[in-house]
This record gives structure tokens, C-alpha cells and sequence, in this order.
């Protein structure tokens, strides 16, 4: 499976605006630039659809490894915060920390932290990023 997203840029780095797109047309035309990627200001940043990608990513991976264990979660929520540092003269990303709380009804913590790991390693997501990665797991 190949899929797409584009980005349109006009102007330099700091001036410039620039619109996301997805294939599904989840986002069409959607604002980022220096001030939401830099500054905190509305709209959106790559760093932003990378720890969505991430999360949904291994919370997908996750459900399936449960599935073949026997078990289906009632709820997972998962929070992926990738962290962009200064390296050089450009920047880096570093890591992506996984947080997730997750309701599974019959699974021991112990059984959950192992599922949970492997579907931390399983993902492909967290196989593309270079990134240190990091997964505080819950059971609620």
C-alpha cells in the first residue's frame, strides 16, 4: 500500500505560509508555518502528524496483538509527543514518547506490558523513526 500527503509553501521561512493536505482528505489545505511549528501560534506542524501517525500507528499494532491473544480492549488512548531539537545548524527529531492508558478487560499488567511492547516494536511507524522511543503503558 503507498499512500500521500502534500504540502503547498509560499514565501521564506519565516514569513511563509504553507497548507497540508491528505489523501483521504482528512486535511485539505490546512495552515502550518514557522509560527505553528516554532512559536505555539493555530494550525498545524510535521512534528504534530508525526505523533499522530505514531499513535495511531502502534495503537492499531496493538489492537491486533491483543486480538491474537485473546483480548479486545474496551478503550486505549494513546498520546505520542515527539520531541524537535536543535542540532547543529538545523534540527533533529529526537524522540517520541509513547503514553498510553488503556481498559482490557482479563489481561494482568504483566501480560499488558509485554503486548504493549511488542506492539511498540511491531510498529511500523516506530520502525521508520530514528528516534528514541519510549513507552509509559497503564492499565485504568
Amino acid at each position: 500500500m503507498t499512500t500521500f500527503g502534500t504540502a503547498k509553501w509560499q514565501g521564506g521561512l519565516k514569513d511563509g505560509k504553507g497548507a497540508i493536505s491528505t489523501k483521504s482528505g482528512a486535511l485539505t489545505d490546512y495552515p502550518y508555518g514557522f509560527a505553528s511549528r516554532f512559536e505555539g501560534k493555530p494550525g498545524t506542524n510535521p512534528e504534530e502528524l508525526i505523533g499522530a501517525a505514531h499513535a495511531g500507528c502502534f495503537t492499531m499494532a496493538l489492537s491486533l496483538i491483543l486480538e491474537q491473544a485473546g483480548l479486545k480492549a474496551d478503550e486505549m488512548d494513546t498520546k505520542a509527543e515527539v520531541t524537535l531539537s536543535k542540532d547543529g545548524d538545523g534540527f533533529t527529531i529526537t524522540k517520541s514518547a509513547l503514553t498510553l492508558r488503556a481498559k482490557i478487560p482479563g489481561i494482568t499488567p504483566e501480560k499488558f506490558a509485554e503486548l504493549a511492547g511488542m506492539a511498540e516494536k511491531g510498529c511500523p511507524v516506530s520502525k521508520l523513526l530514528k528516534a528514541e522511543i519510549t513507552l509509559d503503558a497503564a492499565l485504568v
